[in-house]
């Protein structure tokens, strides 16, 4: 490593004096070591060496060299503090220093005695087996994560009829989030366009939203006077690039007002949509049943809309997932209150009976108590319950053509197809969703990551 070309002092160029060096000099205090990379602050420099050791030296006025101290070091020195750390990333800015490594630590901590009570189904599992398949899911998500373009992710049959190939619901509970997380966002990162501050000018009316507004609550038919489908009918003219912008993807222009948008105008239309998608004036989502009726988990969360089935509202339903992919992009969340389930499904999970009851409490214990009714033939044509079954929105469908009330006899179909509908009443939606956040961002399917993660 050699030091040269600028000015010597506070012992920043690493040959023990002040002088300034106008020809290359080797750094002495770092002979024989392979440097493997190198940053430089305002008056102080550090580097690492391919077997992880970190030496610094310059200033030290506000003890960015590492060693505890504030005085300046003239020659490179250890920084004993990160020894076997295995550090192979550095950086400086004016007065501080950061080092990384992507190496875990081989103990990482003491094993506890015994299996943590809150993780019950793995209280009959030997400890050291579980440490052991922890260490092998990280040896295999380092591996394969850096892989990931070399593989169908979709699942399909291998042409060689040897079997399935890779798939996300194989993926999603093997590889670790951090590997998934960097995988990711180099694709993010490889589809970005770079080359523009922001993407088309877009006027947006305002004030016609307060003066279409219905007595039904949505603005204008099916809330296309909201901002929001004002937005939606101006993404066909949208080019596939402007999608890809690190920041604004489009800057508005306010019809009646006076704002320059620089940025806070992008922010606010944001903002003002995912207001409108919750407060009715779009037909896109619904509160849960459990805060229809006041009562029971997510009440004041949303669902996709069932009933929301034209052409029109399909598209909505695509500019919504438009929207969850620029905040992918972009890294600004939006402030959308859905339910998990809903989140569940965007992640491409299906959903579970444990799912119905987290937005509709009374649901199953309803087909329970149909199911294991012990009423007589004759008392359950008495009750002259119809063969139907309430949406999430509240609707009463017809489960079948074939029957019109339940019976003794045809109760455990009724409860069977009534739960398939409520597990499935979504799929439509969720589908448009999907569509509009991976295929037009060019990001990876969803599916790819837990509910949590998403």
């Amino acid at each position: 490593m050699f030091g040269y070309r600028g000015k010597g002092d506070y012992h920043r160029l690493g040959h023990g004096s002040d002088d300034h060096v106008r020809r290359p000099r080797q750094v002495q205090g770092l002979q024989g070591k392979k440097v493997i990379a190198i940053a430089t602050g305002s008056l102080h420099c550090v580097c690492c060496t391919e077997d992880g050791e970190v030496y610094t030296w310059g200033d030290n006025d506000e003890g960015q060299l590492g060693d505890g101290t504030t005085n300046a070091i003239q020659r490179p020195r250890l920084v004993a503090a990160l020894q076997g750390k295995k550090i192979n990333r550095v950086a400086c800015g004016s007065a501080h220093t950061l080092a990384w490594s992507t190496s875990k630590p081989a103990n990482a901590g003491k094993l506890p005695s015994q299996v943590p009570m809150e993780y019950n189904h793995l209280q009959e599992i030997p400890i050291i087996a579980l440490r052991n398949r922890l260490l092998l899911l990280h040896h295999i998500s380092e591996l394969f994560c850096p892989c990931i373009p070399m593989f169908d992710l979709e699942g399909h049959l291998d042409e060689t009829g040897q079997g399935p190939s890779v798939g996300f619901d194989a993926l999603r509970g093997i590889l670790i989030s951090q590997g998934k997380e960097v995988a990711f966002r180099k694709v993010v990162q490889a589809t970005m366009v770079r080359d523009r501050q922001h993407g088309p000018v877009v006027e947006l009316n305002r004030i016609q939203v307060k003066r279409s507004r219905s007595k039904g609550g949505l603005a204008g038919p099916d809330g296309t006077k909201s901002v929001f489908g004002q937005m939606c009918a101006k993404m066909s003219s949208f080019s596939p690039d402007s999608l890809l912008l690190p920041h604004r993807v489009w800057k508005v222009k306010f019809v009646g007002e006076s704002v320059d948008d620089c940025g806070g105008g992008y922010s606010e239309s944001i903002a003002e949509m995912c207001e409108e998608l919750q407060n009715g004036l779009t037909p896109l989502l619904i509160v849960t049943p459990n805060g229809r009726d006041e009562s029971g988990a997510n009440r004041d969360c949303f669902l996709l809309n069932p009933a929301a089935k034209s052409s029109l509202h399909m598209n909505m339903f695509r500019f919504l997932g438009v929207m969850l992919g620029i905040a992918i992009r972009t890294g600004s969340p939006l402030s959308l209150n859905l339910a998990e389930p809903v989140w569940k499904q965007l992640a491409g999970m299906n959903l579970t009976i444990a799912d119905l009851s987290e937005v509709d409490k009374d649901f199953i214990p309803g087909l329970m108590y149909i199911r294991d009714n012990e009423a007589t033939s004759e008392e359950f044509e008495a009750m002259s319950l119809p063969f139907t079954v309430p949406n999430a929105s509240g609707q009463d469908i017809q489960l079948s053509s074939k029957y019109i009330h339940i019976t003794l006899d045809n109760r455990t179909e009724y409860v069977r197809l009534a739960i398939n509908y409520r597990l499935h009443e979504f799929d439509e939606q969720v589908a448009a969703v999907r569509e509009g956040s991976t295929e037009k961002h060019a990001l990876w399917n969803n599916s790819f990551y837990h509910l949590r993660s998403l």
